[in-house]
C-alpha cells in the first residue's frame, strides 16, 4: 500500500515532484487543517485535493460549479486509475441513485457534486450515512459577490458542512482573488483558521498583448493565418458578436464552433465536445464558456472585446497554456467596449437580491473594476506587472514577454504637458469630460466653451500646437498611471488622481512611451518553442488521438502536449525511461506505454 504523498503523486499522476505550494497544502490537509489556496490556472490546484483524497479515511466531496469541469476531472482521474464519479443534472434519476449507492459502498475516493445538489434531502440523507472526510470547494471565488462568476448556490455550502454529523476538513481553491474576495471566501465558507497559501499569480509562459485594431475581425484573421492548426478561444462580450465572428470565420473555412447561453443545452454540450476533442480547435464564445475547462493545448486566447474586470480577464486569458507551453493572450480594445460594459453594469440582474445602499455599493465597486480594466489597455508600463500588481503581487517593471515590454517605442518627456493637463482639469473644477478638457487646452472656439466662460481660464489654448489625438493619448496615460482619475457613471468627468501632487514636485519627470514611426503593426511574438523531431511529434499526436477516440475521451486526457514533447526530446527506449517522463504514471505506463515506445522505436529505425 502506498504510504507517502510523493509515492501517490508519481504512481497515479506521473510527476516526480510537487510544484510550488502543492506539498505544503497537502501536508496541511493531512494534518486536518482547513486550507485556502490561491493558485493561478495551470499551477496544479486539483493535485492539492486529489492526493489527500487518496490518503484520508472516508469520502472526499469536491464542490464544482460546472458540469464540464466535473466530467473532465473524472475522466482524467479514471485514466489515472483513480475511482471517482460525479453527481449532477446530466445523470438520470436512476443513474444518480446508482452513483450514490456505489459511493455509500465505498466505490469512490472522490465524488464531484454541483453546489445545488448539496442541500437536497436525498444528498443530506446520503451524507449522514457515509463518512465525509474532506470537502474541497473548487472555483471558490464564486461564493463572493465582489468577485467574478458569483453563484448564489455557493452560499449554501457552509449550511451543508454544518449539517454533517462530523465536521470534515474544508479547503477552498481559486485562481484569482483580491484581498476582499479572499476574506469573503474564508468568512462565507466558515473556514476554521485556515492554512493560507498564494503561490503568486504569474504565468511566465503566457504572452500578454493589447491591440487597438481599426477592424477587429481582420485582425483575428491575420492572427489565425500566423497560427494555423493551433487551438484557441475567441471571447466576445455579446451573443451577437459570437454569432457574427463565428459565421464569418466558418465562411472562410476555419474549423470553428460557438458557445453562448442563448444556445440549447444540447448544442452547447456538442460544441464544447467538438472543441475539447480538437474536431473544432477554434471556439468563439461569451464568458459563459470556459471555467473549469481542463484543455491543456489551448495556444491562444483572444479577447475580441474588453471584459468588465481584471479578474474575469485574467481567468479567461489563463485558459491558454495550461500544460506550461508558450501561449498568447491578446486583447483587442475599442472605446465602445467601455460603453458596452457600463451598460451591463447599469442593467445587471446578477445581484438583484441586493437592495438599497448595498446595491449601490456593488454598482460602484463594479464601476471601479471596469475603470481599472480600461486602464490596463492604456498603461505604457509592463502589462504583466499591471495585472500582478492588481492582485497584490509586485514584480519587476520589465517582463520581456508582453507587448509593452517588447514594443518598438521611444521615451518622451511629457512633464510640462502633464502639468498643463492637470492644471487645466483643476481649473475646470474637475467637472468636465475628456473631450471638453482637450477643447479648452487647444483653444477651441465652440460656443459651449464661451457659454461656460472656460475661454477665460489661464489654461485656455496653452496646448494649441498639440493634436487632439496626442493630448488624448497623454490623458489616457495619466489616467492609467494614477495622475488623473474619472468619475463613475454614464458621463464620466476628469478628476485629479491620487498621484497628481507628484507633478508639482520640481524633481519629478514624467516619461511616456510613444511608438517610433517605424513601429510594426503586428504585436511582437514570442519565440516558438522548438520541438525535437517534429515528425515524431506528429506521429505521437496521431497515436494519442486514436487511443482517445477509442475511449471517447479528449486527446489530452491520454497525455498532454508537454508530455509528448518531452518524449520527443528524450526518446525513451524502455518502460523505466518512459516512466521518468513527466505525466507518465504507473497506470498510464501500463495502459499506453508499449504503444508509445513502439512508435518511438519505429521512428528511430526509419
Amino acid at each position: 500500500m502506498l504510504q507517502t504523498k510523493e509515492q501517490i503523486l508519481h504512481t497515479y499522476f506521473g510527476f516526480s515532484e510537487f510544484r510550488d505550494g502543492q506539498a505544503q497544502i497537502v501536508e496541511a490537509l493531512l494534518s486536518s487543517q482547513d486550507v485556502i489556496g490561491i493558485m493561478p490556472t495551470g499551477a496544479g490546484k486539483s493535485i492539492c485535493y486529489q492526493v489527500p483524497a487518496l490518503m484520508l479515511e472516508g469520502l472526499t466531496i469536491v464542490v464544482s460549479p460546472l458540469i464540464s469541469l466535473m466530467k473532465d476531472q473524472v475522466s482524467a482521474l479514471t485514466q489515472n486509475g483513480i475511482a471517482a464519479a460525479f453527481l449532477n443534472s446530466t445523470l438520470s434519476p436512476k443513474e444518480q441513485y446508482e452513483t450514490l449507492q456505489a459511493a455509500q459502498n465505498g466505490a469512490f475516493s472522490l465524488l464531484y457534486v454541483a453546489p445545488e445538489q448539496l442541500c437536497t434531502p436525498r444528498f443530506l440523507s446520503f451524507s449522514t450515512r457515509v463518512p465525509i472526510a474532506f470537502v474541497s470547494v473548487d472555483e471558490a471565488h464564486c461564493v463572493s459577490q465582489w468577485g467574478q462568476d458569483f453563484r448564489p448556490s455557493y452560499l449554501s455550502i457552509h449550511d451543508y458542512i454544518d449539517s454533517l454529523p462530523r465536521r470534515p476538513i474544508v479547503a477552498a481553491f481559486t485562481a484569482t482573488a483580491t484581498d476582499l474576495v479572499k476574506k469573503d471566501i474564508i468568512q462565507l465558507l466558515h473556514l476554521n483558521e485556515p492554512f493560507e497559501l498564494t503561490t503568486g499569480f504569474d504565468r511566465k509562459n503566457l504572452f500578454f498583448g493589447v491591440q487597438k485594431p481599426k477592424d477587429k475581425f481582420q485582425a483575428v484573421v491575420a492572427y489565425l493565418k500566423e497560427n494555423e492548426e493551433k487551438s484557441g478561444i475567441i471571447y466576445c462580450s455579446s451573443r451577437k458578436n459570437v454569432e457574427d465572428v463565428c459565421e464569418r470565420l466558418d465562411a472562410l473555412g476555419y474549423p470553428v464552433t460557438r458557445y453562448h447561453a442563448g444556445l440549447s443545452s444540447e448544442e452547447r454540450k456538442k460544441n464544447q465536445e467538438l472543441f475539447v476533442t480538437d474536431n473544432a480547435p477554434l471556439i468563439v464564445a461569451t464568458n459563459a464558456f470556459g471555467m473549469g475547462i481542463d484543455k491543456s493545448n489551448v495556444a491562444f486566447v483572444i479577447h475580441y472585446n474588453m471584459p468588465k474586470n481584471i479578474e474575469s480577464y485574467y481567468q479567461e486569458a489563463g485558459r491558454a497554456g495550461r500544460d506550461g507551453s508558450n501561449a498568447e493572450c491578446i486583447l483587442f480594445y475599442s472605446g465602445r467596449d467601455v460603453v458596452t460594459n457600463q451598460y451591463f453594469i447599469d442593467n445587471s440582474f446578477e445581484n438583484q437580491q441586493l437592495q438599497g445602499t448595498e446595491a449601490q455599493l456593488f454598482k460602484e465597486h463594479e464601476q471601479q473594476r471596469l475603470k481599472k480594466m480600461s486602464f490596463y489597455c492604456f498603461t505604457q508600463g509592463c502589462l504583466r506587472q499591471y495585472l500582478l500588481r492588481y492582485f497584490g503581487d509586485e514584480r519587476s517593471h520589465y517582463c520581456g514577454n508582453c507587448s509593452n515590454c517588447l514594443q518598438n517605442t521611444e521615451k518622451r518627456d511629457i512633464t510640462v504637458a502633464a502639468q498643463k493637463i492637470i492644471s487645466c482639469v483643476k481649473r475646470m473644477r474637475e467637472s468636465y469630460g475628456i473631450k471638453l478638457v482637450i477643447d479648452v487646452l487647444r483653444g477651441s472656439k465652440q460656443q459651449k466653451i464661451k457659454d461656460f466662460h472656460l475661454d477665460l481660464l489661464s489654461t485656455y489654448g496653452i496646448m494649441q500646437d498639440t493634436s487632439t489625438h496626442e493630448i488624448r493619448k497623454m490623458i489616457e496615460f495619466l489616467l492609467a498611471e494614477g495622475f488623473l482619475d474619472t468619475s463613475d457613471g454614464q458621463y464620466p468627468v476628469l478628476k485629479l488622481g491620487f498621484r497628481f501632487l507628484e507633478v508639482l514636485q520640481p524633481t519629478t519627470q514624467i516619461t511616456m512611451h510613444l511608438p517610433k514611426e517605424t513601429l510594426q503593426s503586428r504585436t511582437p511574438r514570442q519565440t516558438e518553442e522548438e520541438i525535437s523531431h517534429p515528425a515524431l511529434y506528429a506521429q505521437l499526436q496521431v497515436l494519442r488521438r486514436e487511443l482517445a477516440d477509442a475511449q471517447h475521451v479528449p486527446a489530452y486526457v491520454v497525455f498532454n502536449d508537454a508530455t509528448l514533447k518531452e518524449m520527443c526530446r528524450k526518446l525513451p527506449d524502455t518502460e523505466t525511461e518512459l516512466s521518468k517522463i513527466s505525466g507518465v504514471g504507473e497506470v498510464k505506463l501500463e495502459k499506453y506505454g508499449q504503444d508509445f515506445l513502439t512508435a518511438i522505436q519505429n521512428f528511430q529505425l526509419a
